[in-house]
């Protein structure tokens, strides 16, 4: 049973199929013992059927595909990289479905577009960084609000070499979440750093980032 009825294939071809680099989606799978595998490997595909000259898909065995696991630095399942002409450190660790979906289709569009589309301002203040990051941001699919925080920190990780970000979502990660008390979502995790809550406008959400990873000195 398709996961997309035709009206949102029909808006989903209208918006990917102006992409002028291509995308290849990497899922990470195990069809045993992994809630929501099958789906999320289901819906990737069924989004690339609809632009397959965007868009492509490659599958891979979690357990037995060592050298991608390693090469995308994938550590739970179900898990999604986006990766276009080079791998910026977008990544999906659970179904993006339900409002999430709008997140994997903004990714897609932002790789497929080659450009983060962060303000001059934004890009400017990505300089204060000068060691690795991940940002963490903490999901669940009703939450109407979670795509905002989840697709700044994928328009961050594309403009920054050091960034790397990714979407969790907390139900199927109940010990990820419960490791880092996570109460509401979004939440926004950065390991060593410090955490905040809450959707909100570029600036304050990369004040938030900035200020936490250099200890206030940006």
């Amino acid at each position: 049973m398709p996961l997309l009825d035709a009206e949102t294939g029909k808006q989903v071809k209208a918006q990917l199929e102006g992409l002028t680099h291509p995308v290849t989606l990497h899922v990470f799978t195990q069809e045993l013992e992994c809630m929501y595998c099958r789906e999320t490997r289901q819906l990737a595909q069924e989004l690339a059927a609809l632009v397959p000259k965007q868009v492509k898909v490659e599958v891979h065995n979690f357990t037995l595909d060592k050298e991608a696991v390693e090469k995308y630095k994938i550590d739970k399942i179900p898990a999604l990289a986006v990766v276009g002409e080079q791998d910026y450190g977008i990544r999906f660790f659970g179904i993006p479905g339900g409002y999430e979906f709008t997140s994997l289709l903004l990714a897609i569009k932002m790789v497929g577009q080659g450009e983060s589309g962060l303000s001059p301002a934004s890009q400017s203040k990505l300089g204060a960084l000068t060691k690795p990051v991940n940002l963490k941001v903490y999901v669940t699919l009703t939450c109407p609000y979670c795509p905002t925080a989840v697709h700044l920190a994928h328009q961050i990780a594309m403009a920054s070499p050091w960034v790397t970000a990714e979407m969790i979502e907390a139900a199927e990660f109940p010990h990820l979440a419960n490791r880092d008390q996570v109460m509401g979502v979004p939440k926004t995790v950065i390991e060593g750093a410090g955490s905040f809550e809450g959707a909100m406008p570029e600036p304050q959400y990369l004040d938030r980032v900035i200020n936490l990873v250099t200890g206030g000195s940006a």
